[in-house]
């Protein structure tokens, strides 16, 4: 049982948590794949933006060079004309280019505007109980022992009866609609009533003899009393139409 009062089996809790357990240390192999990935290609984005910047510049180094003007010619060159004029198509045309080759393609799936790799969120090492959601440790689960009705029978046998379990104190049959309570030191099962009248006045265990406290007495949770969703906190909501303006 949780310290929360859910009572679980035995070995389905243990087998839960170390499938948590194994589960997490592959998300984590995944993550720190990831890690490295992400870490070599912002790598390999730096050194192409480095490379970049040296090309760019030596560009314009290059184009500060002036060439030597012949005096021999005149100033209205046909020739020169035609070659400013296809210098000035191929430099309006590279734009063009450039712009049509990081357009989207939808028909490529590796080029959809949408399409981006998943990124995996850093698992959580912490076990949550499936009912509750809190935090749940393999070294704080407590031991339930009921007492049976009728120590004799065996647990076939004990199945087969529909009163199986009593309080350890006062002998009351238990069921899904008494109030129970978990006594930590011993792990005994005995009734909300033989809580209030009897071992509040000694906080004393009577099974064990051990002093006990408020922290442990834990509240048995209940279930499956043949009422909808009986023991679990419920909240209603109201939808109505709104105006949009």
């Amino acid at each position: 049982m949780t310290p929360d009062g859910f009572l679980y089996e035995k070995q389905a809790i243990l087998e839960y948590i170390l499938h948590h357990k194994t589960e997490t240390a592959k998300k984590m192999k995944a993550y720190e794949k990831q890690k490295q990935a992400q870490k070599s290609s912002s790598q390999l984005e730096s050194k192409s933006e480095e490379r970049e910047r040296v090309e760019r510049f030596k560009t314009k180094e290059n184009s500060i060079v002036s060439k030597p003007i012949n005096p021999f010619t005149s100033g209205q060159n046909p020739g020169g004309e035609k070659s400013r004029t296809n210098a000035a198509e191929s430099s309006s045309s590279a734009p063009v280019a450039s712009s049509s080759q990081s357009l989207p393609c939808f028909w490529v799936p590796s080029l959809t505007p949408q399409s981006k790799p998943t990124l995996l969120k850093k698992p959580s090492k912490t076990v949550l109980c499936p009912m509750s959601g809190r935090p749940i440790k393999m070294n704080e689960l407590i031991t339930v022992r009921f007492t049976a009705l009728d120590p004799s029978l065996d647990r076939v046998a004990l199945l087969t009866r529909q009163d199986r379990y009593v309080c350890a104190v006062t002998r009351d049959v238990l069921g899904n609609s008494v109030p129970c309570t978990v006594l930590r030191p011993s792990g005994a099962v005995v009734t909300q009533e033989c809580v209030e009248k009897l071992i509040k006045k000694d906080m004393l265990d009577p099974l064990s003899g051990d002093k006990l406290s408020d922290r442990d007495l834990i509240p048995l949770q209940r279930g499956g009393t043949g009422f909808a969703a009986s023991g679990v906190d419920l909240r209603a909501k109201e939808a109505r139409p709104v105006m949009m303006v």
